[in-house]
């Protein structure tokens, strides 16, 4: 058997140390042999034989030379061909057109190309019905659709809205075609957004908005869309499909951050709305007929109302009309349905408005009949101590009627209970002597005049608030979790009393001596003095108003204590999270989409090719001169054992060099200096012992 030769066995070594080199010389050939080509097919100027951004009547003479040709019957008359000159001579003879194709590469009508050549592939090309392209003008002023320049563009960047801005050109067909697209997104955005149209003649601007490759070239990737924002002076385009429903919800949930606004049917709107729905808040039901998505004004007032209201859309159907008549009393779509209150009436608005129209409802009917007392609402409701009445700075006795209790069955029933009795309050009238009742007169002047609050509370998220005010020996019936299947709603009524002698007094006596650490405790409280009352008796509601009106009545005429207390602090219940923007699924798509087109862009970058040549050379190079460098220094070939000498020998030699180096590790252990703490030298003296013994020496 023939030795292997080292020259031989090193070969699999050096190619692969050559890998790398070898992987970036045969990409960067691929990458100009097949990639570059596909990326820059010839051009409109090459099909008639002139130089790039030759001018128009360089194009027409070139295009004359051809057809001089095939009149004289001396050139390749294919339809084939035929069709390529004639499409390059009429795109390229038009200013406009030649300008878009030029700067931006836009290139609408190629299609026309492909589909006359497959029309008129065995037929002689005279039959080919010329112009090919149709000569189109578009001005959107026209459409009394607004639009912006380079100097108008900073004047009118002036409001914190974004701008939805269509680049468009004024000869392009596919524009003219869109304009009714457009006015429908204008439409949707009004009050919203700004919008604006921009034409591609204006380069200053439109490089601006536009994307650029990495070899600097302006261009538009799919659509003619972009939006910027002033505060932020950013652009976003658009990729997607042009319509007005695809534009506008790409811009209220991309640009916007709208929440999205639900479709339920009659089997899912309680469990999946109403039942999820916080306690605090309105529920408003939109009943569509069309079945559109949600417009960007729903949107925004979904966001602008979400610490007052949940909205949702239902679909109408005819054959559920019944049903939605005895549930809601709608009967037909578009229509708009409150609902505020457990037990309460559904408000129903029947019809279609304009923006403002649905603003309004929304605004009337933002707050429940009862609202909820939270530390949000307490000053605005006037029941804090803190705080004054809601009928006026003026007023130095107020009261809040409030309902305390868990959430449960119980509770929705007091809460609708309440609720009537503040209508009746608020349908008491007065004005007639003969039909007044003493016994509810005094409540429902104050329910009037704005000094009577009424208001719930959820026992358990405010357990602090609620044992401050219900102090009895059942109160974790109504305060505090639920430690029993027992909840029992408790309404109580809260006098606040301020009374600028009383304070000016007690500040005055506090100020004469220095306070101590209980003094500043005990003279932290409200300023306003409170009295509670519980409501003992039935759930009738003829009975709540009489006990209200005595009430009212008692801390208006009669000098009751005055006393101050420092009330706890309502605890800030978390608000409902408001799922808005993008879905993080959608966003990977975006990104992934994102880093798929940047790597298209590079594909098609000419400089990519010479880039991985001159990579492939550099790593070529290093690999040499590292594989030369360790050749120079590799050891003695003394030192190291030939082929043909015995397996034994080198066990041998490699015991021997092992034992020589541990006899030099234990050499250079033995070589370390002692420190002073080591054993005592042999000369060593102890002084002091010496001293010592002289000294009893001299004694002798």
């Amino acid at each position: 058997m023939a030795k292997e030769t080292p020259a031989s066995s090193s070969m699999p070594s050096g190619l692969k140390a050559y890998t790398v080199p070898i992987f970036l010389f045969v990409l960067a050939m691929f990458f100009q042999l097949f990639l570059l080509p596909r990326s820059f097919p010839p051009s409109h100027y090459d099909v008639l034989g002139v130089k790039m951004y030759s001018s128009v009547d360089d194009v027409k003479d070139a295009y004359q030379t051809v057809a001089s040709k095939w009149d004289s019957g001396s050139g390749v008359s294919l339809p084939a061909d035929f069709v390529k000159i004639q499409y390059a001579y009429e795109l390229l003879t038009n200013l406009v057109w030649k300008r878009d194709y030029d700067l931006y590469a836009i290139d609408e009508s190629v299609h026309i190309i492909e589909e006359l050549e497959k029309q008129y592939a065995v037929e002689d090309f005279a039959k080919i019905k010329l112009p090919l392209l149709e000569v189109v003008s578009y001005e959107p002023e026209r459409e009394g659709f607004m639009s912006i320049t380079s100097q108008d563009f900073a004047s009118k960047f002036q409001d914190s809205k974004p701008w939805l801005i269509q680049v468009y050109s004024s000869g392009s067909n596919s524009s003219a075609q869109f304009a009714t697209v457009w006015r429908r997104i204008v439409a949707l955005l009004d009050g919203v957004a700004n919008h604006a149209m921009l034409e591609l003649g204006d380069v200053q601007l439109v490089t601006y908005l536009a994307e650029k490759k990495p070899t600097g070239q302006v261009f538009f990737r799919k659509a003619m869309v972009y939006i910027s924002e002033r505060c932020n002076d950013y652009t976003l385009g658009f990729e997607g499909e042009l319509s007005a429903d695809a534009i506008t919800d790409w811009f209220a949930t991309t640009v916007l951050g709208l929440p999205r606004v639900f479709y339920h049917t009659k089997e899912t709107l309680v469990s999946k709305f109403l039942s999820k729905v916080p306690p605090n808040k309105v529920k408003v039901i939109l009943f569509s007929q069309t079945g559109e998505r949600a417009t960007p004004i729903v949107r925004q007032a979904a966001k602008d109302y979400w610490n007052f209201a949940s909205l949702s859309h239902v679909l109408w159907r005819e054959e559920d009309a019944s049903f939605w008549w005895n549930a809601l009393e709608v009967e037909s779509a578009p229509a708009i349905v409150i609902m505020k209150d457990p037990g309460s009436k559904p408000v129903v608005y029947h019809g279609s408005g304009n923006r403002t129209w649905f603003l309004d409802i929304l605004e009337q009917n933002k707050q429940l009949l009862l609202p909820q007392l939270r530390s949000t609402t307490s000053m605005e409701l006037g029941c804090d101590a803190r705080g004054y009445s809601r009928a006026g700075y003026d007023k130095v006795t107020w009261y809040c009627a409030i309902l305390v209790g868990r959430q449960s069955v119980e509770l929705n029933k007091m809460r609708e209970t309440m609720c009537r009795v503040q209508d009746a309050l608020s349908k008491y009238d007065d004005s007639d002597d003969a039909s007044k009742d003493p016994s509810i007169t005094p409540a429902a002047s104050a329910h009037k005049s704005k000094r009577l609050s009424f208001a719930w509370l959820d026992g358990e998220a405010q357990n602090k608030y609620c044992f401050f005010y219900v102090q009895s020996e059942t109160s974790y019936d109504t305060c505090g979790t639920r430690r029993a299947p027992i909840d029992v709603p408790r309404i109580l009524i809260v006098r606040y009393h301020r009374n600028a002698t009383e304070t000016a007094n007690a500040e005055q006596k506090s100020s004469k001596w220095p306070k101590t650490v209980w003094q500043s405790e005990a003279d932290d409280v409200d300023p306003a003095a409170q009295l509670v009352v519980s409501y003992d008796g039935t759930a009738e509601i003829p009975q709540i108003i009489k006990w209200l009106s005595k009430m009212v009545d008692d801390g208006d005429n009669r000098n009751l204590p005055f006393y101050r207390a420092k009330t706890p602090e309502l605890v800030p219940e978390s608000a409902e999270p408001m799922r808005s923007g993008v879905p993080k699924t959608v966003k990977a798509t975006q990104k992934l989409l994102s880093l798929w087109n940047r790597i298209k862009d590079y594909l098609a970058d000419p400089r990519m090719g010479p880039t991985l040549l001159l990579g492939a050379l550099l790593s070529a190079g290093n690999v040499w001169w590292m594989r030369s460098r360790s050749s120079t220094q590799q050891p003695a070939q003394t030192n190291q054992p030939s082929p043909n000498q015995p397996a034994d020998n080198v066990e041998e030699k490699k015991k021997k060099e092992r034992k020589r180096e541990q006899r030099r590790r234990n050499a250079k252990e033995e070589e370390v200096p002692a420190s002073i703490t080591d054993n005592e030298p042999k000369d060593a003296v102890q002084i002091l012992s010496s001293v010592r013994s002289m000294k009893g020496f001299q004694r002798l």
